[in-house]
């Protein structure tokens, strides 16, 4: 190595020892700014923690409801399939698929906007902001809702209205109350409320729950009564013996899917797990909270020093 490498590499070193004395220097002259920074930060941080309502989740798990015609339904459908799609009937549905169908009619507008609008949730929803305890009363933000009048009064720019409206309703219904998840493994679900009010989150998993099978089971008698009716036609139509077996056997199932239906609470889920009135709440972290804000306030500071620093040595360049 050349006497020119060497003393290159020795001028770098050091370089790298006055920046980092400069550096420590410059953190040491404005300790002030990094000590006040911080404390302003970790005080903001600490009152806006403090300032958020508690939320409490409420969660129930289910599990598939068993479906007890599936083996002679299966039977069927290797049999029947072509024809029983003509008349609507579905052989080949397993419980895997009456699930799936169910979460997602779950997180539907058309169920979630008929839920809102038979229990009356929309104050609950669109309007509250906190919970007193010592009454066990919802606190409703009276910018947005007159809860003595009964009136929404928020000020809103059109085409929105005062009173919000099914859409608005279902879009935060879904993405800040409720959460609804599979296990792909074992196939059971939970479905989760959060609120302001535990008792809140807990009756409204509950009624979701009840309304969910309500639902699944009529849409289901339903369809039974409309394949029954076209099967019933299409039996008085016929005068071969072998096709008027088939209809009698498909008719035959449907009629078992409407007593199932019929005699069947929990229709599509069924209970594991019941929801609860949590005592703890979910939301917020607020110590969580407080050390981001304290590591946000010495980070900010930091960058102070350091930009003070640097205005300074381009001063006295200058």
């Amino acid at each position: 190595m050349t006497n020119q490498n060497i003393e290159t590499q020795q001028g770098t070193i050091a370089d790298d020892e006055i920046d980092l004395k400069e550096l420590f220097l410059a953190l040491w002259q404005g300790k002030w700014i990094i000590i006040g920074t911080t404390l302003v930060a970790a005080v903001i941080a600490v009152v806006y923690a403090l300032s958020l309502p508690n939320i409490y989740k409420s969660e129930a798990l289910l599990a598939p409801a068993e479906d007890n015609q599936s083996g002679g339904l299966s039977g069927l459908a290797g049999q029947f399939g072509g024809l029983a799609s003509l008349a609507g009937v579905n052989l080949g549905s397993g419980t895997a698929d009456k699930t799936t169908i169910a979460l997602e009619l779950l997180k539907s507008r058309s169920f979630i906007g008929e839920f809102v609008k038979e229990h009356n949730l929309k104050p609950v929803i669109m309007a509250a902001n906190g919970w007193d305890q010592a009454n066990d009363r919802v606190i409703y933000d009276p910018e947005v809702y007159d809860s003595e009048k009964g009136l929404w009064v928020r000020e809103v720019k059109a085409p929105k209205l005062p009173e919000p409206s099914q859409l608005e309703v279902h879009d935060k219904f879904t993405t800040q109350f409720l959460n609804v998840s599979k296990d792909k493994e074992t196939g059971l679900v939970t479905i989760s409320v959060k609120h302001y009010s535990p008792v809140v989150a807990k009756e409204l998993t509950d009624k979701l729950i009840e309304q969910l099978n309500n639902t699944m089971r009529a849409n289901d008698i339903a369809d039974a009564d409309n394949s029954i009716e076209y099967l019933s036609k299409a039996l008085k139509e016929t005068s071969v013996a072998d096709m008027q077996k088939v209809f009698y056997q498909l008719i035959e199932q449907q009629q078992q899917t409407k007593m199932l239906a019929s005699v069947r609470n929990e229709y599509a889920l069924k209970m594991i797990d019941p929801a609860v009135v949590n005592e703890r709440k979910y939301e917020p972290k607020r110590a969580l909270i407080c050390t981001f804000g304290v590591l946000l306030g010495a980070l900010l500071s930091f960058l102070l020093v350091f930009l003070r620093s640097c205005i300074l040595k381009i001063n006295v360049k200058i």
